[in-house]
Parts: C-alpha cells; structure tokens; sequence
C-alpha cells in the first residue's frame, strides 16, 4: 500500500503545489496551522529524512521556498519541523508565523488549524510561486 504522499507526488490525488523539480515537491498543507503552511517532500518513497539519498539537494529546496514563504506573507519568522510521525514519508513542515496567529510564542499549537477556502489556498499557493 503506498503512502498518500506517493500519490500525490504521482500526481493520482491532488494539491496545492507551491514547488516541484524531478525530485522534490512541495504542496500546501491541507489542515494548515497558518496560511502558508507548506510541505517539501522527496518524489521518491523515504520513511525518514535522513534516509533522502540527496538531502543536501533536499534542504536546498527546502530553503528557496522557505525563503519564498518568508517574502510571500512578508514575515521573517518560518518555522521548520521534521517530525515525520503523521505520515510515514520523509517530509518537512514549513510554517510562516504572525503576531497573534493563535500559537503560543515558540511553538505551534497542532490543534490550532485554520480554515482556509479552496480559492485562497490556490491563491496562497499562487503567491508563493511568485518568489520562487
């Protein structure tokens, strides 16, 4: 059985893709803690991050759309997690924080997710492809 995120990287569900090469891909979250949230997942199966074969290519990926989140929502402040317990498939979490966004000062509360329209998540989608 594969995993969800195999089939959205072969394209057999859909996303909100902000990002992708031959190798990487990275789509909106779909149960968002901010509006930004955004995944950066290896095309190819990894149980672990450190199991990604080309991780230095990985983490480059991993910063431009950082990067392009960071100017997109104007914030200096993204938060990266690399848990990897919800879905067994290597992936990085990337999550823009505001003033008063609902979370507690250094940490997210994983329970605070935001409802976000279909039309602004492909708008959030479309302004970050903007800075990348």
């Amino acid at each position: 059985m594969e995993c969800v995120f195999c089939k959205i990287a072969k394209k057999e569900f859909p996303c909100y893709k902000v990002y992708e090469d031959k190798n990487f891909l990275a789509f909106l979250d779909i149960r968002p803690l901010n509006k930004g949230h955004t995944l950066v997942i290896p095309k190819k199966h990894y149980r672990w991050i450190w199991d990604v074969e080309e991780i230095a290519l990985y983490f480059k990926v991993v910063k431009k759309v950082a990067n392009a989140i960071r100017k997109a929502f104007k914030t200096e402040w993204v938060v990266s997690l690399i848990i990897g317990e919800a879905v067994p498939h290597a992936h990085v979490w990337l999550v823009p924080r505001f003033e008063n966004d609902g979370h507690p000062k250094g940490w997210l509360d994983i329970n605070n997710v935001k409802k976000i329209s279909e039309k602004e998540m492909r708008e959030i989608a479309d302004n970050i492809k903007k800075y990348l």
